[in-house]
């Protein structure tokens, strides 16, 4: 048993042994190993001590050229961006420059434009005042013409009438050439009343025409005056009227528009030779700003509108830029006085209404006319009725420069029964009446005379006279218009023109009623007493 131990213990031991002699051996081997893996760092780490010496080397001497190549890069850099900076603020100098050079053209053209639109505005002014002057002129001409003339025409007129009626009283002298002689008359009495129109269409031209505004419904000027259309369009040319149910009022002389129907319906007739179609048409419509803008010329607001439209052979552009102009004509024949358009223009003016043209050569033309609206009742207009006065020696005191139309108003007043005083001027009317014991009961007398105008002597012969009634006659009426050439509150006026009957019947109205024991009774004509 010891022997087995000791043997074992002797195994162990040897075991112990060899297993300290190999964990030398290990150990002196991971000595080892780790002294070469030491010396295998130290001489890496000196290797990479080394590339890092040479790549610090390598990069300062990389740096040291790299230095000179920044630094001239650096300074190619500053030399281009201060060639940048210097063409910049070359390109800016020059835009400035042309900038300011561009300021001084539009500057320069446009104190051009103002000045050739400053010229032109001063020579379209100019051009207006010269044809305002010119037709001032032509108006001021026309009204004394006008006035003389008319004088002229009621002297005329008046024997004309005079003769005519002697001659168809049963008592007159009867001879083989009396038909003939009658049939002169005729004539003469024709061609003075047709001067007398020419005159009137002078005066409406130039606006100084007595206009007699009243509220009217459009539509019953024009039935009115259809049949009249008719007449003078002729059998070749249909008229064709479409009139609007429910027309607004217009407030207009109904003797203008009608006027105005009349010269439109000629001009058409005579752009149709072959025959056509002439249309009258009416409505209401509204006028709006766009409308205005887009050229309308009439007013804003309510407005009744007329369009004469013919399908004849238009107007052309060379000619529609003259056609309102006074005494421009196409007729070669003499036929045309040039004053038809130039009228109805007058009268659309002194009624506010605008016209307007829309023409195509060879297919027709359209006028259109608007009128503003009046706020004021529509009365339906009465019927004239005439005078037949019973006159009982009423005294009239007729004054007019006019020696021939003074005698001749005289003899009118006097076989119809009045009293007639007459007077040259206002002074001596005047002076008369200062000196007439009785009552004058009725001043007739002259609107334009030298000395004293009829308006002067009818408010001096009120002082002398507080009962005496004033009947205006003129063939230029102005100096008694008020503003748009209506007459002006109670004033009651005869044109010459005019007629025995005319001068009576108003005559008859100022004294309708005025002076007791001389009466007014009414009837369907006119007659002497």
């Amino acid at each position: 048993m010891a022997d087995l131990g000791a043997e074992r213990w002797a195994r162990e031991q040897s075991e112990v042994k060899a297993d300290n002699e190999r964990r030398e051996r290990r150990e002196a081997h991971e000595r080892s190993d780790l002294r070469a893996d030491t010396e295998r760092r130290e001489r890496r780490e000196a290797q990479e001590r080394s590339d890092l010496q040479a790549d610090r080397e390598r990069r300062q001497r990389r740096e040291a050229q790299e230095r000179p190549d920044a630094e001239a890069d650096t300074e190619r850099r500053e030399r281009r961006e201060s060639l940048e900076r210097s063409d910049v603020k070359s390109d800016t100098g020059r835009r400035e420059r042309r900038e300011s050079l561009e300021r001084s053209d539009v500057e320069s053209h446009t104190g051009r434009r103002e000045r050739r639109e400053s010229a032109e505005r001063k020579d379209r002014q100019q051009a207006q005042l010269l044809q305002a002057q010119r037709l001032e002129s032509l108006g001021q001409l026309a009204g004394g013409v006008a006035h003389d003339f008319n004088n002229l025409l009621a002297v005329i007129l008046s024997y004309a009438s005079f003769v005519t009626e002697e001659l168809a009283t049963p008592s007159a002298p009867d001879w083989p050439e009396k038909e003939a002689a009658r049939s002169d008359l005729r004539q003469i009495t024709l061609a003075a009343e047709r001067a007398a129109s020419l005159t009137r269409q002078l005066l409406t031209f130039a606006r100084r025409e007595v206009v007699r505004p009243q509220v009217l419904d459009l539509g019953d000027v024009i039935i009115e005056v259809q049949e009249l259309l008719h007449r003078t369009l002729g059998e070749h040319i249909e008229l064709i009227t479409t009139l609007a149910e429910d027309l607004w009022p217009v407030l207009a002389d109904p003797g203008q528009l009608e006027q105005v129907l009349v010269n439109l319906a000629v001009n058409a007739r005579d752009a149709m030779p072959g025959g056509g179609t002439l249309t009258i048409d009416t409505g209401n419509i509204t006028v709006d700003a766009a409308a205005v803008a887009g050229g309308s010329r009439a007013p804003q607001g309510k407005n009744v509108r007329l369009r004469i439209s013919d399908t004849g052979t238009g107007i052309p552009a060379d000619v529609l830029e003259h056609v309102f102009e006074p005494f421009f004509t196409t007729k070669q024949d003499g036929s045309g006085t040039g004053l038809g358009l130039a009228t109805v223009y007058g009268i659309l003016a002194q009624a506010e209404g605008q016209i307007q043209i829309y023409t195509e050569p060879g297919t027709g033309t359209i006028f259109t006319i608007t009128l503003p609206v009046t706020n004021q009742a529509l009365v339906p207009a009465a019927a004239p009725v005439p005078y037949q006065r019973s006159p009982k020696g009423e005294t009239v005191l007729v004054v007019e420069d006019e020696e021939a139309l003074r005698l001749v108003t005289q003899r009118i007043f006097t076989r119809n029964g009045y009293h007639v005083i007459t007077a040259a001027d206002g002074p001596q009317a005047l002076e008369i009446a200062g000196a007439h014991p009785g009552e004058i009961h009725l001043l007739v007398t002259d609107v334009v005379m030298p000395r004293m105008l009829g308006k002067e002597v009818a408010e001096r012969m009120l002082a002398i006279k507080p009962g005496i009634k004033v009947l205006f006659m003129s063939g230029y009426a102005r100096p008694v218009l008020a503003s748009q050439g209506s007459l002006e509150p109670n004033v009651v006026l005869v044109e010459k023109p005019f007629s025995e009957s005319e001068l009576l019947s108003q005559a008859g109205q100022v004294l309708d009623g005025q002076f007791p024991g001389f009466t007014t009774s009414y009837g369907t004509d006119y007659r002497r007493r």
